[in-house]
């Protein structure tokens, strides 16, 4: 296919497009362009929407102002909370809150979970302000005496009446599995398993797991793209997730917008090409990165 009848397919494609989770800032940590920018270079490209996702705050009060002031925009800006430190950790007020503002996606820790700040003594990985801002993260943890803290909970039982989406953050998949069954009992609907290929310590198995249990599996294109300076996989491992599970259950989002790399829809037009060199059909295509993430965050498909 010659270039321009290409740019042209993947236009195409791209019309609609969700972005669940991606880091524009203002943030404590660099950005290349904040939520206002996001929100003007996705809708050029014909986005519905995108989520932005901040380790250390809740965006949901931003991103109305920015749908309030810019109805133009075809790209509607959400955001959610991360049940890190800066929030109070596993605080039901603070989910609460975000609800009531619209907020679209819950993450449990990421930053500070237990898992993750395990895996940060061992891969080199170092949040980029925390020992130039703020005090390092300490850990926010899910158990207590073998049993699901409370005010887990209680958050679970938050989401489940909001009808806001649970992701599992950067938590061993071992916990997801856990927390996502019993946010299941609790009439949660709506669950992502957060990149099974990095940091969570996830097989195979367990990613077709965690599918099984009617959640989606979101994949991060920052670690599959080339160009990526986070890449850590390839486009086979990408292909091998997806085929795992299905295009029906998979979520393509950028996890971009960091200074130095991709921006964000750069990571979606390289993941795009890449999907139809891999022969997925257009309908699969779409379907990962527009359709799936329009239910999961409660939008109109």
């Amino acid at each position: 296919m010659a270039s321009e009848d290409l740019n042209a397919h993947i236009d195409a494609l791209l019309q609609g497009a969700v972005d669940p989770h991606v880091h524009s800032g203002p943030s404590i940590a660099p950005r290349a362009l904040d939520h206002l920018e996001l929100a003007e270079m996705l809708s050029a490209a014909g986005f519905s929407a995108a989520v932005t996702k901040d380790h250390d705050y809740s965006g949901v009060i931003t991103a109305r102002m920015i749908r309030d002031h810019n109805p133009d925009l075809k790209t509607k800006i959400y955001s959610g909370i991360v049940l890190n430190n800066v929030v109070g950790g596993l605080n039901p007020y603070g989910v609460e809150h975000t609800a009531a503002m619209d907020g679209r996606i819950v993450w449990l820790p990421t930053l500070a979970a237990e898992n993750h700040l395990s895996w940060e003594k061992s891969s080199g990985w170092v949040h980029p302000a925390s020992t130039q801002k703020i005090r390092p993260a300490t850990a926010v943890p899910l158990f207590e005496d073998g049993k699901m803290r409370p005010e887990l909970l209680d958050i679970l039982d938050v989401v489940a009446a909001t009808g806001m989406a649970l992701a599992s953050g950067h938590i061993h998949v071992s916990e997801t599995k856990i927390v996502f069954a019993e946010a299941r009992k609790r009439g949660v609907e709506r669950l992502i398993f957060t990149h099974p290929e990095d940091i969570v310590g996830a097989s195979m198995d367990d990613t077709k797991e965690i599918a099984d249990m009617g959640a989606f599996v979101e994949h991060s294109l920052a670690f599959f793209l080339e160009g990526s300076k986070f890449r850590t996989r390839t486009y086979d491992d990408l292909r091998a997730f997806i085929d795992l599970v299905g295009a029906e259950r998979t979520i393509l989002c950028s996890d971009l917008g960091q200074v130095g790399t991709l921006d964000p829809l750069e990571g979606f037009r390289k993941a795009v090409g890449v999907c139809l060199d891999m022969g997925y059909s257009d309908a699969q295509i779409h379907a990962m990165v527009a359709t799936n993430s329009a239910q999961v965050i409660g939008l109109e498909a």
